[in-house]
Parts: structure tokens; sequence; C-alpha cells
């Protein structure tokens, strides 16, 4: 009893950045609508164009950040799971022993990462086999697809099948506070210049402007980070450790060009580029590696072709995904 309570508490103290955050943004709303454009603002102009460019940034802001919350953790599919009596004998083997089982069972499976062994990577919390780019979460309690990190602000783990949305939920929580820390910059500077007021408007004004810069500075550094990895088609686990293939480490094996990394994120469908909707390439379990050796027109077309698929090319394979990796390159061979 005692422990299932102790995961209950965890797991409402784990919404309290979540409900923080929500707060902010339900008092912003106070401020910046009623205070700032109903009460404040004199030009019956000027408010309808605040107004007008606001709420869509709002909605935008909410919607990623609500798509980032709820979006459920990328699985990893029953086929990467050892049966019982494999995992029985992974506990009992030897490290080599271990390595033996682990190349059996993957041999069918698309899998590229290695260990520094050279064996496949294995989860012995979840007893599976890891897919490309899969790590274990010792919050969620599970191997996640494509995972980047796992976020208190979001009480989620930011991977495979939310990672457009979180980029999103920043850029569009930049643009918040950048919108609302303009607009209210010449109130701000008019009511800290006529000094104390017992007026509390004046003093949502002031907070409002301090509060949106304060999260802007921060979420710069954050966006332009996400931004950063997004073109180099890296996770922030890749960053920090360079993914392994049969070659070595190699942390550009999974960069196909900025526009090819772009589009693997946020699809091929411009219209929804910029749209809290689900448009990334691929099912997260296999992914299309760079090339030094192909012909870079071809792979460019087998790519182009693999995303308006919806990641799936001929035979439900993907363009580089049941190679080898060599040399810095892949070989299809």
């Amino acid at each position: 009893m005692a422990p299932r309570a102790l995961t209950i508490c965890c797991d409402i103290v784990r919404w309290i950045p979540v409900v923080f955050i929500t707060a902010i943004i339900v008092w912003s709303y106070y401020a910046y609508v009623v205070q700032m454009c109903f009460f404040t603002v004199e030009s019956i102009a000027e408010k309808v164009i605040y107004l007008l460019i606001y709420h869509p940034i709002l909605v935008l802001f909410l919607w990623s950040y609500g798509k980032t919350i709820f979006a459920p953790i990328g699985a990893v599919p029953r086929q990467f799971y050892l049966s019982k009596s494999d995992a029985d004998k992974m506990s009992r083997e030897t490290v080599e022993g271990q390595k033996a089982i682990l190349v059996n069972v993957a041999k069918d499976l698309p899998v590229l990462n290695r260990t520094q062994s050279g064996s496949p990577r294995y989860c012995e919390k979840c007893h599976c086999v890891k897919p490309d780019r899969c790590h274990h979460c010792s919050v969620c309690g599970q191997c996640v697809l494509k995972m980047d990190h796992h976020c208190p602000w979001v009480n989620n783990c930011v991977g495979f099948s939310n990672y457009k949305f979180f980029v999103l939920f920043l850029g569009y929580g930049l643009l918040y506070c950048f919108y609302v820390a303009a607009t209210s910059l010449q109130y701000f500077i008019l009511f800290w210049k006529s000094g104390v007021s017992k007026d509390m408007g004046h003093f949502h004004i002031l907070f409002l402007f301090f509060v949106a810069v304060m999260f802007g500075i921060s979420l710069i550094s954050l966006f332009g980070y996400h931004c950063y990895l997004t073109a180099c088609n890296r996770s922030t686990l890749e960053s920090f450790r360079a993914p392994i293939f049969q070659s070595g480490p190699d942390k550009n094996g999974f960069s196909l060009g900025k526009f090819n990394n772009f589009t693997e994120v946020f699809g091929v469908d411009k219209k929804l580029w910029f749209i809290p909707v689900f448009t990334s390439a691929g099912d997260g379990i296999s992914y299309p590696t760079r090339t030094i050796d192909l012909d870079s027109d071809g792979l460019l077309a087998d790519r182009q072709r693999w995303m308006e698929e919806g990641g799936e090319s001929d035979g439900g394979e993907k363009p580089g995904s049941y190679g080898t990796h060599e040399n810095g390159g892949f070989n299809l061979a």
C-alpha cells in the first residue's frame, strides 16, 4: 500500500511545473488582455490590432504545449522484446554469451546502433533490444523511441512522437514573450517613470513586462539549441554521446543535410510545418543515415519517396536502414 501511495504522490508532484507554467499563462492573459488592452490602451485601433495578433500566437503556443504534454510516449514494438527464455538466459550468461543472444535476436531487426563492445544495445529493465536512437527513461519507466530528454516542464518524455511539438512550443513561447514584451514596453516605461502607484493595473503591466523578458531570455538559448539539433539531426542525448555504428562512433551518422534533417522532424508538407499536428517522417524505429559512397541524387530521390509515403519505402524498408554503416558512409551492398 505504501509504494502505491508514494507513486501517486510522485505523480502529483511531477505535475507541479505544468501547473506553474499554466498559471503564468493564465495570469499573463488577464494582465495583457484585461489590464493592458481594455483598461490602459486608449486607442480603439491599437486595442484591436494588439488583440488580433495576440490571440493567434496564444492559440498556437497553447496548442503546441498541450500536444507536447499529452502526446503518447513512443513505445518500442513487441518484436524488439526478448522472449522469456532469452531474457532468463541473459541474466545467467557471460558477456560473450549475452552478446551472442542479442546478435541472434537482432539479426532480423532494423538496428544499426551498437554498444562499445559491438553488441546490439539492450535494455535490462525492459528486456528489449533498443531500436536506433531509443533510450530508457527512468522517470517514465520505459524505453522511448528517439528519446531527446525528459522534460519536467511538460511532464513527459520528448522524443519521436512529440519532438516537433516541443520545438514549436519553444518557438511560439519565445514569440509570445517577445510580442508581449514589445507591445507592453511603452506602458512599462510610462508607469516606471511615474513612480509608485496604488493602481494594481500598473503593477500587473510592470510585472508582465518583467516576466515576458525573463522567460524570453531563457527561451532564446533553448530554442536556438534545439534548432541547431534539428538542423544536425541529433537528439540532446546524441549531442553528448555520439551514436555508435559498426564502424564506430559518428555524431553525424543520421545527418542527411539541413533541409532533409528539418523535414524528418517537420515533414514534407510545407503548409503543416508550423502547425502542431504530427507530420514527422518514419516510424521512429529505424532511420536513414548519411552517405558518402552513394550518388547524392539517388539518395535524395529515395529520401523524398520515403517521406511522401509516410516513412515507408518499397517492401516496408527505409532507404539506408538495412545496410552497414562503414567508413563514415552507408553502403547498401
